[in-house]
């Protein structure tokens, strides 16, 4: 069993993750991440190991945004289990979409492992940030689609939704 991460250490943690977004280092972000670690992205999808997690900070996110910046806020954690509430802002260098200011809050769930990040999951309205892009209403709908399909296979949304009565 993994060794249980304090409060303090926690805070230090996604305070240097948001460091390492923000700044573009893309081996900084993931030494944040066990070896095995995953980091699933409401825009990008899943990332599996250090690598793929260091390569979506550098070759998707600021390939796409400009000025980005993402802090966290209220970091809470039993020792496996963290949380904290975050804003992002970047400028968009999407060509469509070019020059837009963004600004974007969120909630991030860690699972912790030996002092590091195991899996990364958020919840992001992508919705307000589409708004503020100028993104049309039908692209919309087919990205909304993309991430309830998404929402919908994973396995713990599925055993809950087996919750229904019929």
């Amino acid at each position: 069993m993994s060794s249980a991460v304090t409060q303090s250490e926690f805070e230090a943690l996604v305070a240097r993750l948001g460091a390492a977004a923000t700044s573009g280092d893309g081996h900084a972000f993931a030494a944040c991440f066990t070896e095995d670690g995953v980091y699933h992205d409401y825009i990008y999808g899943p990332h599996k190991g250090r690598d793929s997690i260091a390569d979506m900070l550098q070759n998707l996110f600021h390939r796409d945004a400009a000025d980005y910046d993402w802090r966290f806020f209220d970091p809470v954690t039993n020792g496996q289990i963290g949380y904290a509430r975050s804003l992002s802002r970047f400028v968009s260098k999407i060509p469509a979409f070019n020059g837009r200011r963004v600004v974007i809050d969120g909630t991030s769930r860690f699972v912790l492992k030996d002092g590091l990040i195991g899996e990364y999951h958020e919840s992001v309205n992508g919705g307000v940030a589409m708004a503020q892009l100028g993104v049309e209403g039908a692209r919309m709908e087919k990205v909304f689609r993309r991430w309830a399909d998404r929402f919908l296979a994973d396995p713990e949304a599925l055993r809950y939704a087996k919750g229904f009565r019929e």
